[in-house]
């Protein structure tokens, strides 16, 4: 049996991209923080996402959804989005994409999908989206490592 101590930490010398997934399902936006994102395919372009069976986003998760990619200066919006309460929809600067999901200002990349599989993947489902729409700024990525928000140097 693998320690579950051992495997947390042995997952968090990982560097990540940290990354905001909303969602928009019969006039409710949702996000929640999530750093298992990554590329599946550029030909057709499809991305995968890891959520939570039990967070709100999966549950409101329908067709269509977003992720948002952090710059360095957006800790607060990662914490923000990382807790189980309400979500700052009201306060942070968005704007609905083609998907209807919300696309947070200030972000450094937004990939916007139609959900094309979920797949049971233990205590979280990976989500596979067909990209429908991307677009990108310049600008550097907030990471998460060794438990901790980072940035480049």
């Amino acid at each position: 049996m693998i320690d579950p101590d051992a495997f947390r930490d042995a997952l968090s010398r990982f560097a990540s991209g940290v990354t905001i997934v909303t969602v928009a399902n019969e006039g409710t936006l949702h996000g929640m923080t999530a750093s298992s994102f990554a590329s599946v395919s550029l030909d057709p372009p499809r991305i995968v996402v890891c959520l939570d069976k039990s967070s709100r986003t999966r549950a409101l998760l329908a067709d269509t959804f977003a992720v948002n990619i952090l710059r360095a200066d957006q800790e607060d919006a990662a914490r923000a989005f990382a807790g189980s309460g309400e979500k700052p929809f009201g306060t942070m600067s968005h704007e609905l994409g083609i998907s209807g999901a919300p696309l947070l200002h200030g972000c450094i990349a937004w990939v916007e999908c139609e959900t094309s599989s979920i797949v049971d993947g233990g205590d979280h489902d990976m989500v596979i989206g067909n990209v429908i729409g991307c677009r990108a700024e310049q600008g550097r990525p907030l990471l998460y490592f060794d438990r901790a928000y980072r940035s480049l140097a």
